[in-house]
């Protein structure tokens, strides 16, 4: 990541005084042109860094330069160590050398505030694993293959540039321009299989609201409108948001989310059992009590 680049390359600076802008991008493995772009940002960023041509020449930066933790206050530094530390947590582990040194330079211990584990209960090794595949592939822009399951459990096979990890809902997604569609879409993580990531590079400008651009879930979403009983109350409270929810005298609830319509939504619904009532929309509330009566039919 660039900030990782940025921050090491001023300690280089620091300790060898003077280095070739060749020398740095094959330390960085990236090309020179983006050495010069992160010289030119550190320029902006009011480091001293200067250029010098000829035998002998590089990149330097001007002596008795120190990178003084006074420039931030102490509220800035413990967010700056907070960041990088909820990356170190979602596994960008080549944060932590850079964690480690900004500790040191501001005189505070690592702060192990945050731990992020992607898997869900009871899941083997390969969900972490699919998870470091994606984003390894966001972060070096190259092509993924995969089976997905819809809601209706029909599978496609589908090619995307993904750009984004995303949670919400209590679930994770990846966002990204699906070739199959030529348009962006959003795919629910565990419903994806045979996950594979490919060589091949792309550049693609992601809108910037996901999810109002989103046609697969724009389209789709709906009101509910649910009278949930006291039975329920640590589900009501663990997943909805407060603001949807109302408590009735007798201690149920009435809450109002916006979902979209699919087959999970309906299995949401039905996995409250008989403390669960759809109040609107009465095509939902009637699909619902179809689904009741054919359960019931496999134990008549």
């Amino acid at each position: 990541m660039q900030i990782n680049r940025l921050f090491e390359i001023v300690y280089i600076l620091l300790d060898k005084k003077t280095i070739t802008a060749k020398e740095l991008a094959e330390h960085f493995e990236v090309s020179m042109r983006t050495i010069y772009r992160d010289i030119d940002t550190l320029s902006s960023a009011g480091i001293p860094i200067y250029t010098n041509k000829g035998k002998g020449g590089g990149i330097s930066i001007i002596d008795n330069f120190i990178l003084n933790k006074s420039l931030l206050s102490e509220h800035e530094q413990n967010e700056i160590l907070m960041s990088l530390q909820s990356l170190n947590a979602v596994k960008f582990h080549h944060i932590e050398p850079v964690l480690n040194k900004l500790s040191i330079l501001f005189n505070k211990q690592g702060m192990n505030w945050i731990e992020v584990d992607f898997s869900h209960w009871g899941s083997e090794d390969s969900e972490q694993e699919k998870f470091n595949v994606l984003k390894t592939s966001i972060l070096s822009s190259t092509i993924i293959t995969f089976d997905y399951f819809s809601s209706y459990g029909e599978k496609t096979e589908r090619t995307i540039e993904p750009v984004k990890l995303i949670f919400k809902g209590q679930s994770w997604y990846i966002y990204g321009f699906c070739r199959i569609k030529s348009d962006f879409r959003i795919f629910k993580i565990t419903r994806i299989k045979n996950l594979i990531p490919l060589t091949e590079t792309f550049k693609r400008e992601p809108p910037k609201e996901v999810w109002d651009n989103s046609k697969d879930y724009k389209d789709k979403m709906v009101k509910l409108v649910l009278r949930i009983e006291a039975k329920m109350a640590y589900r009501v409270y663990d997943e909805f948001d407060q603001a949807l929810i109302i408590k009735n005298e007798d201690g149920s609830f009435i809450v109002t989310p916006t979902f979209p319509e699919d087959e999970w939504i309906y299995g949401y619904i039905l996995s409250f059992g008989n403390y669960a009532e759809v109040l609107e929309p009465k095509y939902i509330r009637n699909i619902i009590k179809e689904k009741f009566q054919e359960g019931i039919k496999k134990y008549l």
